[in-house]
């Protein structure tokens, strides 16, 4: 399981190394067109160029104080199996986060993980790809909210890791890691058992009350 803990702590603070630039100004329009000058463009604003907007946040302020909550009982049977305990860790390095995985599959598990690095949500991962992070797939939106496998390599094929970003606000992220056992590794995308989480999760989210 520490791998997995690797992957997303790595992948997530290596955002903290990406300093944004310097706020710039766009010049004016052509002078042969209207006389328009565009408004200021910031460094930090979001979400950034190219990056998709999240047209319906989701409030996750009560799952960073209980990131096991966002999936369920029967949700984590189904992925794992019985017998197995969440454990919540509110204080990891990239923020709140609840790591599951079955007690007899030691090198297999799901991370769900709520971002704490900075305000800037997929912004951020888009802004660093092909830099800190070589390996970026945008995915099929999850229930109409984007997102994104990114990593500092891509493990899919290798250790059977991936990890997802689905964006819930223009300023936050939940990310999903997955770790296959050994045995299936090769046999499944592991993006798209990420995705199918994240498919779970989202829909925690947004029910939660």
């Amino acid at each position: 399981m520490r791998r997995l803990f690797v992957l997303i702590s790595a992948s997530l603070l290596a955002l903290t190394a990406c300093s944004p630039e310097k706020a710039k100004t766009t010049s004016p329009i052509d002078s042969s067109g209207p006389s328009q000058t565009q408004a200021p463009v910031t460094a930090d604003a979001v979400p950034g160029p190219r990056v998709p907007k999240v047209d319906n946040a989701i409030d996750v302020t009560r799952f960073l104080q209980a990131p096991c909550d966002s999936l369920t009982a029967d949700q984590i049977k189904t992925l794992l199996g019985a017998g197995v305990t969440p454990k919540t860790e509110l204080d990891a390095p990239a923020g709140p986060s609840c790591s599951i995985h079955p007690p007899t599959v030691s090198d297999a598990g799901v991370v769900v993980m709520f971002s704490t690095v900075d305000k800037r949500g997929l912004t951020s991962i888009y802004q660093a790809q092909g830099t800190k992070y070589r390996f970026f797939m945008p995915m099929d939106a999850v229930d109409g909210y984007p997102a994104v496998a990114y990593g500092i390599t891509d493990g899919r094929k290798t250790d059977g890791i991936c990890q997802v970003a689905v964006g819930v606000s223009d300023q936050q992220t939940v990310d999903i890691a997955i770790t296959q056992s050994k045995q299936n590794i090769g046999h499944k995308d592991p993006c798209e058992a990420a995705h199918g989480v994240a498919e779970s999760v989202v829909g925690n989210l947004r029910g939660a009350r």
